[in-house]
């Protein structure tokens, strides 16, 4: 079956997968959606004694069903490979009541490793079928860890350039000396006085803009995005989630049939959308946990119907979760809402206008597969040095919402299906934070001192990622106002 792409707000042109994860946004400023979601063509059986690469293979040929079976296998091959530190690629670990799907074993040790370490490969394969003549620019937004993990993957990629925009004063410190010490020719980093909602809201104008649009095509370029928007982010995604539940299925963990739990820290909600994907695909999900920090927009949107971004934006140690306008819940409620696409496009309009939204009861009832909650920054605290006492066991500050949020669902509903918790970032990435709940006694100094203490501590290895930057040279200085993103846009292109 091959699939078609057309947007969430009613441009009703029809795209491949490999024209959609070129174009990365529709023309309409809707998020690109599969005109129906496929089905697993092999048994969970089959798939539990396959590889990760294999199994990707398995999920992706599913929604990416114009690239050939050589293709595919090639851009699969050429991400998931030794720049990870595990042959598991994502292990699962058992901890605190839970399962713990380490999803930073990548490059950049977070999980955006998992579908940025593939994208480059999938965008020019596209680039290729589609006979594009335009240098591609990658422009994108970060709430600290796309950012990075994009610059590594399209480093040096023939054809392409990146320009990331991140929130100058919302990242930690060691996401930002990951991106202002990132090398290629074509990576340039920008950090914006706002926050990320800021930046995102601006890299969509620009993608809208369609006088630039014209400027660009006309000096040989073409944008595209690498945030989870694409939908070549999102689809490698789905395939973690599948990999989880093989593993418990082959370790005896889950019974056939046996439904899990998935647990993601959410922020821009594309991760706990692949997930939803996922279950769509025929995978047993029961609860699709929703975890938020204290910008907790989604957390009060599962609770009342209401998705209301105004509020004042908090600035957390979980800064990668430090949103209010969660993209990706687009194409959840176009899902849910019947694929009506001008009832979306009104949705949005209205938050774009008012900052705000109410669905309809009948959609919310389509959505009863999710919970969501939230913790504060001392629930988070209080967890991580919980889970470090009583299991010898490190969480990063976003993983802590996670297993924070499930111990919240687990006492209010007294489910305790077995539970799958997207771990999504090495604790090494926010250390400060992580000292100051397990070690406060220990939590002053630098920040490479306190990567040195937490190692001591931890007995895990420092990571690297870690290491590569501690001395390298910062390559990238540049700032600006939100309202200066065009001309810096065209200052890096010299258009």
């Amino acid at each position: 079956m091959d699939l078609t792409y057309r947007s969430t707000r009613g441009d009703r042109t029809a795209y491949t997968a490999s024209q959609a994860v070129l174009k990365g946004l529709a023309s309409d400023g809707g998020l690109f959606v599969p005109d129906q979601l496929p089905r697993l063509d092999k048994s969970l059986e089959e798939l539990q004694g396959l590889s990760y690469q294999e199994l990707a293979y398995e999920v992706m040929k599913l929604f990416l069903t114009d690239y050939t079976e050589e293709e595919l296998k090639a851009c699969i091959a050429g991400a998931y490979d030794e720049k990870f530190d595990t042959p598991q690629i994502a292990p699962l670990v058992e901890k605190h009541g839970a399962f713990y799907l380490e999803l930073f074993h990548g490059a950049t040790i977070a999980f955006k490793d998992m579908a940025l370490s593939i994208l480059p490969h999938l965008m020019v394969t596209a680039a290729k079928k589609n006979h594009a003549e335009h240098e591609i620019v990658i422009l994108t937004a970060t709430s600290g860890d796309t950012g990075k993990a994009a610059m590594a993957g399209f480093a040096d990629v023939p054809g392409t350039r990146i320009i990331v925009f991140y929130p100058k004063d919302g990242v930690s410190p060691v996401q930002e000396r990951q991106m202002v010490t990132q090398k290629g020719n074509n990576t340039y980093v920008v950090g914006i006085r706002g926050n990320f909602d800021d930046a995102q809201t601006g890299v969509k104008k620009l993608f809208g803009d369609q006088a630039l649009a014209g400027e660009l095509a006309a000096a040989g370029f073409q944008f595209s995005s690498a945030n989870s928007i694409n939908i070549g982010r999102l689809v490698p995604q789905v395939v973690y989630y599948v990999y989880a539940y093989t593993r418990l299925r082959a370790a005896g963990q889950l019974k056939e049939g046996e439904p899990m739990n998935v647990v993601v820290p959410t922020g821009n909600f594309g991760n706990i959308l692949a997930a939803y994907y996922a279950k769509r695909l025929g995978l047993p999900i029961a609860k699709l946990i929703c975890a938020s920090n204290e910008n907790k927009v989604l957390y009060d949107f599962f609770r009342t119907g209401c998705y209301d971004r105004n509020r004042d934006f908090i600035l957390t140690t979980s800064p990668s979760m430090d949103i209010l306008i969660s993209s990706n819940l687009e194409r959840l409620l176009y899902l849910a809402g019947g694929q009506d696409a001008e009832d979306n496009a009104a949705r949005m309009r209205k938050l774009n206008q008012t900052g705000s939204y109410q669905v309809t009861e009948e959609l919310r009832r389509n959505l009863e597969d999710f919970y969501g909650n939230y913790a504060s920054e001392e629930e988070v605290k209080e967890q991580i040095a919980r889970v470090f006492r009583e299991e010898g066991y490190v969480l990063d500050p976003h993983t802590a919402v996670a297993s924070c949020v499930y111990d919240k669902y687990a006492a209010e509903t007294g489910d305790h299906t077995k539970t799958v918790i997207a771990s999504t970032a090495s604790p090494y990435k926010f250390t400060r934070s992580v000292m100051e709940a397990i070690a406060p006694e220990n939590a002053g100094g630098e920040d490479f001192a306190l990567v040195d203490e937490l190692s001591a501590l931890s007995g895990v290895p420092v990571p690297q990622a870690v290491e590569s930057i501690r001395t390298a040279p910062v390559l990238h200085d540049r700032t600006c106002g939100v309202e200066e993103m065009k001309a810096t846009v065209k200052e890096i292109l010299e258009i």
